[in-house]
């Protein structure tokens, strides 16, 4: 095993995504990653009872994907985490600005934001109570798999440098201030990805007595990433909306048979 694939590293070199040039594989966004859904043979009442974050809501019948931390406690009760290829590519939700069925439905002041960083983005990452997932997964772009620079991407260490500010974690009452004071400090017009369920709603801690509140109540949010924590290739997705160059339109071939 280990004598195969050193003869493939050594024949295909290091070898970058294809996405967003063709849709995500199973490695990239795994089964585990994509939202639960359910169905007429859901009980959505019993989901929302062993739900711990909430997420499930049986009068409306919708999952908060903002809330879910994908813990499958809810599969009992008939929500399905297996069967999704078709939803493997949709991993993304935009605060206010879009949904997953329409992504052209995004505010005027929005598009505005997008025209100026289509060449390249600088982005800065702010922990304001993560678990430290999150922080990796952001992370893990710099790598040569994800190769975030060929995209025109880049990190940043200073608000003054940064087009975008990429928040992770909790936020807890110690983080306030230093969020606020790092969003002002960065130059207009900017950009707010809220990434994971702790940043977008709270997750696990929304209950908690250190937990103060969802980003978007302390800084206007222009979009979020959902997941516990959401993969690399769903957090570029995000990054790839705020350069306004993730609308590309895959065949029909590729959607339904993506690569391996």
């Amino acid at each position: 095993m280990i004598k195969s694939w050193f003869i493939h590293g050594i024949r295909n070199g290091i070898l970058t995504t294809k996405y967003p040039k063709t849709l995500p594989t199973t490695d990239e966004i795994p089964i585990k990653s994509i939202p639960p859904f359910g169905s007429k043979d859901s009980d959505w009442l019993k989901g929302k009872q062993i739900c711990p974050t909430n997420a499930i809501e049986d009068q409306e019948k919708n999952v908060d994907f903002g809330k879910c931390i994908f813990c499958r406690r809810c599969s009992d009760t008939g929500f399905d985490f297996e069967d999704q290829n078709e939803m493997r590519n949709i991993a993304l939700q935009a605060e206010g600005l879009l949904n997953i069925e329409n992504r052209d439905k995004m505010h005027e002041d929005f598009k505005k934001k997008i025209m100026t960083f289509r060449k390249s983005l600088h982005i800065l990452m702010i922990d304001v109570g993560s678990c430290n997932a999150c922080n990796l997964e952001v992370l893990n772009l710099s790598n040569p798999y994800y190769d975030l620079t060929r995209l025109g991407i880049f990190f940043t260490n200073s608000p003054k440098h940064a087009d975008v500010l990429v928040v992770v974690g909790a936020l807890n009452y110690a983080m306030v201030e230093v969020l606020k004071r790092t969003y002002e400090s960065m130059p207009n017009p900017k950009i707010v990805i809220s990434i994971g369920a702790c940043s977008i709603s709270g997750g696990i801690f929304q209950d908690t007595e250190s937990f103060v509140s969802p980003i978007h109540d302390v800084i206007p949010v222009d979009v979020t990433v959902p997941g516990c924590p959401p993969t690399p290739i769903q957090i570029l997705e995000g990054l790839l909306l705020s350069m306004g160059k993730n609308n590309k339109q895959q065949t029909a071939e590729e959607k339904h048979n993506p690569p391996d």
